[in-house]
């Protein structure tokens, strides 16, 4: 976990240096495709992500090592091959990966948070889940496992991988040739974020486009057809947290409301989208109809509202920045504080700017508690060891009461969803 969070403090800087770059690029040509709470939701689940993965939550249900140590039928020499067909085969098992996702009920879940932005671009593939709680991915892998390809070689490229998919979440780059028979590019990955008729759920793949062509759900950009980025029930909401567990909430209530028994366990299990016809007869879900007529979730915001949100981002990154620096010297004790720390900010800020009243008394707490904390005795030694980061930390939590306290008689004004 330390050489993760050495690699982070790396590639963090770098995403978010493109980002501001992309940000840069789209006001020199007059097209901008970035607001400002889209993209601090975007870059406040990158968080949560980073989170949950350095803490290592989840449950494994199989493990790659013990897939390899069961079926392995042969080794390869350690070569450029071997790196290239693991590669191969991570790019395979993230296709059916996605596919699954994609298809059932439950599994959508798992990564609704990363289609729910309703723009495209880099700071959009930064929105990564924490719902994926259990781990079978290594399912996936039965081809490397086979192949015996070593554990280590799959842990190195895994990573490689994930960041290969960044660079093509753009609306910046066009067609580009005959690497459209070949990679994955930004042009198909806008087909992948559409919510049109004519793109949902094509055109899954990481890095080689060749899994959709072979196994049909390619589907090509078409000049005629404007991509319109989202989910067909828009999340409404910044707060990267509910995204994460809004569908399997949603799944929830409509299996309690079920009056049918095999209706209560079928629903998890049907294809995306799928509701009893009884529930949806009485429980009516808003979903985009026109995709052409669809209004994004705007709450309406003052030039007070973003500063406090900017704030707010900028006090996250720099506890982010301390977790990263200092983590193989913290007790595991302060790491889970900072983790504490660094959600409820999101979780307390996001759900600020999306409009809930309730979010203040959520926010009024936490800054008071992290005054309490911060100036009871038993922190005596932070504050002899640690002078200025105990005295920021007490500057921000008293920063954040001011802010919340300030912007009480401003609510941002919610936006109900159109069909």
């Amino acid at each position: 976990m330390e050489m993760y969070a050495e690699i982070l403090l790396i590639a963090i800087p770098s995403f978010l240096v493109l980002v501001l770059i992309e940000i840069a690029y789209g006001a020199w040509k007059k097209n901008q495709t970035y607001t400002l709470m889209d993209t601090l939701s975007s870059l406040s689940s990158g968080m949560t992500n980073i989170l949950k993965d350095i803490f290592g939550i989840g449950l494994i249900i199989i493990s790659y090592p013990f897939l390899k140590n069961s079926i392995g039928l042969i080794d390869i020499e350690e070569s450029f091959f071997l790196y290239f067909i693991a590669f191969i085969c991570i790019d395979f098992a993230s296709y059916w990966n996605h596919r699954l996702n994609h298809s059932i009920n439950v599994f959508w879940n798992r990564h609704i948070v990363h289609h729910s932005s309703e723009e495209f671009n880099l700071a959009c593939a930064l929105r990564q889940s924490i719902s994926s709680l259990i781990g079978f991915g290594a399912l996936f892998l039965l081809p490397a496992a086979l192949l015996g390809i070593p554990h280590k070689v799959i842990t190195i490229l895994a990573p490689l991988h994930l960041f290969g998919q960044f660079w093509y979440h753009t609306k910046h780059i066009g067609k580009l040739g005959w690497l459209e028979y070949i990679l994955v590019t930004p042009s198909q990955h806008r087909v992948h974020h559409a919510i049109n008729p004519e793109y949902i759920d094509k055109n899954l793949s990481a890095i080689f486009c060749v899994w959709d062509r072979i196994f049909g759900t390619f589907q090509e950009e078409l000049d005629e057809v404007p991509c319109v980025y989202g989910t067909l029930k828009p999340v409404q909401t910044w707060n990267p947290i509910l995204i994460n567990f809004q569908h399997n909430w949603g799944l929830a209530k409509d299996a309690w409301h079920a009056k049918n028994w095999g209706d209560k366990l079928k629903l998890w299990f049907m294809p995306t989208g799928w509701r009893p016809a009884d529930v949806a007869e009485r429980f009516p879900c808003p979903i985009v109809e026109n995709v052409y007529q669809q209004q994004k979730y705007t709450p309406g915001y003052t030039l007070k509202h973003k500063i406090i949100a900017v704030f707010h981002f900028i006090g996250l990154n720099s506890f982010i920045a301390l977790f990263l620096t200092s983590f193989g010297d913290l007790h595991i004790s302060s790491q889970v504080a900072y983790g504490i720390l660094i959600v409820t900010a999101i979780f307390g800020f996001t759900s600020i700017m999306d409009g809930y009243k309730w979010a203040f008394v959520f926010e009024i707490t936490r800054a008071l508690f992290g005054l309490f904390v911060m100036i009871h005795p038993f922190q005596r030694r932070v504050w002899e060891v640690e002078y200025a980061f105990a005295f920021g930390t007490i500057l921000y939590f008293f920063l954040c009461l001011c802010a919340t306290l300030w912007m009480y008689q401003s609510l941002p004004k919610r936006v109900p969803l159109t069909s």
